[in-house]
């Protein structure tokens, strides 16, 4: 059988898939179910959707629940805490297939690239049927094909990849608004960080594809998009007819019906002054930017691979309050690297004085075998961490509460996303720089972007009053 490209070889798995499924169906006189768990990044919940999706076209019904008839885990593996977490699951997900010996059990994503996850679990967790990784998402379909057929174990790891396989099924968790891959993998290195050994070297998505994929989602009822890449910052650097980031963002600006553009991530070395203008004279990119600092020491910035200082970092803030004063500005900070010092931690905390972030995830430093910091000296003891983590989270709570009160007695648009879980009768929402508020609404709405009265400021959010 021979196929012009890999979309039409993974749709004729699909068909005979299907076919396999409705035989299935008709012995057990019921629809078979699937659930697919997403660990870790959005990158991951992308990568979910595009999974459910090629489930959905074979035939199954999607559940929340793990007693299905095929559970999927899609992996993360950026701190030791997610693999402790999967084998906890995998040790439930035994006893299920136990008594139900049918169910097929899958694993996927970053935490399958580690050579030693994959010897952990085939000599302890031997349940499970399908393994396979980053690079070969696309390929679920063959793969629970030859399941089928041989009743065996399948297990497919690629060390790395350039393709990119375009139109796959997908099934999106919400209907207003959706993620939208421009790039795979990371060239960065940092010393800490296992993302480029497990998602491999930067490609980019065609610009054609990428405004493709987005006119198609307009036309179906998105209103926001999140662009997403581990360094959007360096996209279109690996193309034939290279592009900045800034100018895909131009062209996807001018995609009528689409109201909302926000990115994720923004590496500070390759932030540019075009992008920070596009930005600036935008109507539709969200005013809000995440911009990892891991660290405020210039000195542990070094050890850490991150091509920047502490005082070009400090500039790029200040350039983007001065460009958009309303901007929202977000961080990631890595507490206990390996040889922090005392000096070293007060640097951090000089630098979220001055960023004033509206808020940051904070992370104790994760030893992850296979990367530099893992074999360096001087570890910092727990207790250590501790202390200067819950320092740090004061600081960074005492900032948030003060940015929020802020636009307290200001009008400003909303997209309403889902009804509020613990109010009746009202509804959740974000701002363009991504904060969350809470009002009366009816769930009707959800989708929509209104005005809301930000009557009162609660810290890390806002009670409100939707304006007619």
């Amino acid at each position: 059988m021979s196929f012009t490209n890999e979309t039409e070889k993974q749709q004729f798995y699909m068909d005979k898939c299907r076919e396999i499924v409705k035989n299935k169906e008709r012995t057990l006189g019921r629809k078979l179910t699937a659930c697919v768990v997403t660990f870790g990044c959005q990158m991951n919940f992308k990568d979910s959707e595009k999974l459910m999706g090629i489930l959905a076209q074979i035939g199954y019904e999607e559940t929340d629940d793990e007693h299905a008839d095929l559970v999927l885990y899609n992996t993360c593996t950026v701190r030791e805490n997610a693999n402790l977490k999967i084998y906890g699951r995998l040790g439930y997900l035994s006893k299920i297939k136990e008594k139900n010996p049918e169910m097929i059990i899958g694993l996927c994503g970053c935490m399958m690239q580690e050579e030693h996850v994959v010897e952990k679990l085939n000599k302890s967790y031997r349940f499970i049927d399908i393994i396979f990784g980053t690079h070969n998402v696309f390929l679920l379909a063959e793969l629970l094909y030859e399941r089928f057929i041989s009743g065996h174990k399948i297990e497919d790891i690629w060390d790395g990849t350039t393709e990119i396989v375009e139109d796959l099924p997908s099934v999106r968790k919400y209907s207003f608004k959706s993620g939208v891959n421009i790039m795979y993998g990371c060239n960065n290195f940092c010393s800490y960080c296992i993302v480029p050994y497990v998602r491999g070297r930067e490609r980019s998505r065609n610009p054609e594809d990428i405004i493709s994929e987005i006119k198609e989602l307009v036309n179906n009822g998105v209103v926001e998009v999140m662009l997403l890449g581990q360094n959007v910052n360096s996209y279109g650097k690996t193309l034939d007819n290279p592009i900045s980031f800034a100018q895909l963002l131009e062209r996807i600006e001018n995609i009528d019906g689409l109201k909302r553009i926000r990115f994720m991530t923004s590496h500070p070395k390759d932030l540019s002054d075009e992008l920070i203008e596009v930005m600036a004279k935008s109507n539709k990119i969200c005013k809000q930017m995440h911009l990892p600092l891991q660290s405020g020491s210039s000195r542990l910035l070094e050890i850490m691979n991150r091509h920047y200082n502490k005082e070009q970092y400090l500039v790029l803030v200040e350039k983007l309050r001065k460009a958009i004063p309303d901007i929202g500005i977000t961080t990631d900070i890595i507490v206990g690297f390996p040889g922090e010092t005392e000096e070293d931690f007060l640097e951090t905390l000089d630098v979220v004085k001055k960023a004033r972030y509206d808020s940051a995830f904070t992370f104790i430093y994760s030893k992850r075998s296979g990367t530099p910091a893992a074999k360096m000296p001087d570890q910092v003891t727990e207790d250590v961490v501790k202390d200067r983590f819950d320092r740090l989270l004061s600081v960074i709570n005492e900032i948030s509460r003060e940015k929020t009160a802020v636009l307290e007695g200001t009008t400003q648009e909303v997209l309403i996303e889902e009804e509020n879980k613990k109010i009746e009768g009202y509804v959740s929402g974000r701002l363009s720089n991504n904060s969350v508020v809470h009002f009366k609404a009816s769930k009707n709405d959800i989708g929509k972007i209104v005005h809301v009265y930000l009557k009162e400021a609660k810290g890390f959010y806002y009670m409100g009053e939707m304006v007619e």
